[in-house]
């Protein structure tokens, strides 16, 4: 495993271009990701007992990437990048799809070839990844095709799997959804601990604004007074939380433009409809990376001969 997973996986996502039709995630944190899972998969010194014991060295085959479900692709040059690890950057990884296209059950997403114990020891690793990856976008997928033809746009959150949060967000991006914030450090968000922490609304919001004035600000509100104070405030983006869809309305009339609005709060695609005909502009889901079941993908190896 000499083969450094970043810099295949940035030539894979084409860095000297516009970063792919997601945005691609950071190569040196894929590569992280890939180097953890790996480890914890072969231990250490790097072993896979079974395919050394069943397979000889030099052996060579042909696997494919088979949907075993509907849904949407996500992290196909991730599961290239794990296969390039194991097999030090021998073989070939040929992908039939790209990300974010829609699959059947049956489908063959990407053929690979190389060593045989390579494939093998990759596989598992891989297959967590683009199964976990794939399933994320297809949650998002259903979001996406519920809010089709309104303003609304669903939204991340920061409830990701700890470790993989850049491959979850970009898988979001991949099923048609839009990324909220990476972290703590890139949006300043003011929730309910920080308003009674602060004393009010208007306190949290001047303090950090005047610590970070160049920051984005987001204020989480659960009434219409709240939203109107945020507002005179200076906020311009309201998290509106665990609102009916008919206080949201009110919401959105009193705010009118003054602020984007966001919707958040046990949200689900049944209920989708009735919060984006309310006029907010987003929908935050904290299920489409806490929640979303796997899509499930196999690694079948071709007969020989």
């Amino acid at each position: 495993m000499s083969v450094n997973p970043a810099f295949w996986l940035a030539a894979q996502f084409d860095v000297t271009a516009e970063p792919g039709p997601f945005g691609r995630p950071d190569p040196e944190e894929v590569a992280r990701i890939i180097a953890t899972a790996l480890a914890e998969d072969l231990g250490v010194p790097p072993l896979d007992v079974t395919s050394e014991a069943t397979i000889p060295p030099d052996q060579e085959d042909t696997a494919e990437l088979v949907a075993r479900a509907d849904g949407v692709v996500a992290g196909l040059a991730v599961a290239a990048a794990v296969f390039a690890a194991t097999s030090a950057g021998g073989g070939s990884f040929t992908p039939h799809l790209v990300d974010g296209a829609a699959v059947r059950r049956g489908d063959v997403l990407a053929v690979i070839q190389g060593p045989t114990r390579a494939l093998l020891t990759a596989e598992r690793t891989a297959l967590n990844l683009l199964c976990r990856m794939s399933g994320v976008a297809t949650h998002t997928r259903r979001w996406a095709e519920a809010l089709a033809g309104t303003k609304a746009q669903v939204l991340d959150t920061r409830k990701t799997t700890p470790g993989l949060r850049a491959l979850e967000k970009y898988a979001v991006r991949a099923g048609g959804g839009t990324n909220k914030r990476m972290g703590l450090y890139d949006v300043a968000m003011i929730k309910d601990n920080h308003k009674l922490a602060a004393g009010s609304v208007t306190a949290a919001y001047r303090r950090v604004r005047d610590t970070f004035p160049d920051l984005s600000i987001q204020v989480e509100v659960t009434t219409v007074a709240e939203a109107v104070e945020a507002v005179e405030a200076g906020a311009t983006f309201l998290l509106c939380d665990n609102m009916s869809p008919e206080l949201l309305g009110r919401v959105v009339a009193e705010v009118g433009d003054r602020a984007e609005l966001e919707a958040t709060g046990n949200l689900t695609l049944a209920t989708a409809a009735a919060y984006a005909a309310t006029g907010v502009d987003y929908l935050s889901v904290g299920g489409l990376t806490h929640s979303s079941p796997i899509l499930d993908i196999a690694l079948d190896l071709r007969p020989r001969g």
